[in-house]
């Protein structure tokens, strides 16, 4: 093989590699992106779950980015401001486009949603402090239960348990109005996996207590592993339970995600081991891997 030959072979070699790692060549996606983070932090070194854990540095550069790219981060009340209709069936003005809501409020232009799942203590002692200093807004799916606790549907031999947010915190962080909580059921079940009837009461309790706690309405919903998300009997009793947005864990962008009648909305895990090419394309592609 000559050099002339060589080279754009080893160059188209180079390009397969990367886009079979990186998902570049998608087209932009359009629509609300949904940020889901867990844990913010270093990992135990025992940790088997450390994709789970983004780095504070990590976090602030990523909150940065948002900021000097121009999204705007909103909140779970923003999303329900937004929403035309509850049931999804909106009447529409002569000319064939959707009428406005009475009282509704669209969302900035360049919106952005960003959520923990879970609940740990660490996005008050970590996450929080970036958010006040930047003036982001965020939001937290909680395991009532839980509260003051610890996770304990991991397994230690997974990853230690982790300190999971007190009511102190969670009132701290609700009263800077920068962060508002929805609902991750109870105790943490798979929702696809236990007796409709305890789904049910999952759903309803945690969203009882929550808003017994907060003194706020709760209007959001997360699957616990995004478990249920697509069964229809399941999502059936979250809409029930009175929740208007619900939220899976599958990868996308959601391209109208201030209507509840569409479906689960898809979020974008942020991964401990992303690096910032992938959180760009996750923005803007709607995933950046395979």
């Amino acid at each position: 093989m000559t050099l002339e030959t060589a080279l754009p072979a080893a160059c188209a070699a180079v390009a397969a590699a990367v886009s079979a790692r990186w998902n570049w060549w998608r087209p932009t996606a359009q629509g609300l992106p949904v940020l889901m983070y867990h844990k913010i932090g270093e990992p135990p070194p025992s940790s088997r779950l450390k994709k789970l854990w983004v780095s504070a540095p990590d976090f602030r550069w990523q909150m940065e980015y948002l900021l000097r790219h121009g999204f705007t981060p909103v909140l779970f009340s923003d999303l329900k401001a937004a929403a035309p209709f509850a049931s999804g069936d909106r009447p529409r003005s002569e000319d064939g486009g959707p009428l406005a809501a009475s009282g509704g409020k669209p969302l900035p232009e360049n919106p952005v949603l960003v959520t923990f799942d879970d609940g740990y203590a660490d996005n008050c002692a970590r996450a929080f402090p970036v958010l006040q200093e930047l003036k982001v807004k965020a939001n937290v799916f909680l395991v009532f239960e839980t509260l003051g606790r610890h996770n304990a549907w991991h397994a230690p031999s997974a990853e230690p348990w982790q300190r999971m947010l007190d009511l102190g915190q969670i009132e701290r962080m609700q009263e800077s109005g920068l962060v508002e909580f929805g609902s991750h059921t109870m105790t943490h079940k798979n929702l696809a996996a236990i007796p409709l009837e305890e789904v049910r009461w999952e759903l309803r309790e945690s969203k009882k207590r929550l808003e017994e706690a907060l003194r706020r309405p709760v209007t959001a919903f997360a699957y616990p592993y995004g478990a249920g998300a697509f069964k229809p009997e399941v999502r059936a009793a979250v809409l029930e339970a009175g929740y208007l947005h619900d939220f899976s864990v599958r990868q996308g962008i959601a391209p109208r995600a201030w209507e509840p009648g569409l479906g689960p909305l898809p979020r974008l895990l942020i991964r401990g081991d992303d690096n910032r090419f992938d959180f760009h394309l996750n923005l803007t592609r709607g995933k950046s891997r395979f």
